[in-house]
């Protein structure tokens, strides 16, 4: 079986609900973001996952991943790696894009602009092309846990595109996406995934 990359993006926080850009601030899970993980974990653990016995488990080692993949039930199996780390924001941690277009004074856009202070897309593109390389260097599937931005840019090193289409790849917390293959070719097999989260009841 060709590797395929399973990723996780982490539960609400209090940031991620406010459109709060959130790269190394270690901001805790809401309980909704808890509720979040439980269900992700009961979803694996059914057909056709059955539990991913044979999977090999990384996560960003910030809270808000690290407990994503306690409480989904992975975290005996995870090893922290810090390559799954958000985009380090800089200056404009903490803030909205509406804050940083008016802190800049004009209209403002990370994938075409960037950040002030911070990682440069190169940047974070090289950590997510690593996760790629070990992902692809043995027969078998991984599991990640980690962030919005960079599972986007992810998304996009996985089909070999330029970093800034990962702008074209909505992300919600606690979504699952399943990069993999199609004809030998990279391909995605499900992006954003929120059926364990849009349940009735939920």
């Amino acid at each position: 079986m060709a590797a395929r990359i399973l990723a996780v993006r982490h539960g609400q926080t209090a940031w991620s609900r406010s459109g709060r850009h959130t790269g190394r601030t270690d901001v805790p899970l809401l309980e909704e973001g808890r509720g979040m993980a439980r269900a992700l974990g009961e979803r694996l653990r059914g057909a056709p996952w059955d539990g991913l016995p044979d999977v090999e488990v990384r996560t960003s080692p910030l809270s808000r991943a690290r407990e994503t993949c306690d409480l989904a039930g992975f975290g005996e199996r995870a090893a922290d790696w810090d390559a799954l780390l958000e985009w380090d924001y800089g200056a404009y941690e903490g803030l909205t894009p509406d804050g940083i277009r008016e802190r800049a004074g004009q209209d403002w856009l990370i994938w075409s602009d960037g950040v002030a202070g911070g990682e440069r897309l190169a940047q974070v593109a090289a950590r997510a092309d690593e996760v790629v390389a070990w992902a692809r260097s043995a027969e078998r599937d991984v599991l990640v846990f980690a962030h919005g931005h960079l599972l986007r840019v992810l998304g996009a090193r996985w089909l070999g595109l330029d970093p800034s289409f990962a702008a074209r790849l909505r992300l919600d917390a606690g979504a699952l996406s399943v990069l993999g293959w199609a004809y030998g070719e990279p391909a995605v097999e499900s992006w954003n995934d929120r059926g364990h989260l849009d349940r009735p009841g939920r």
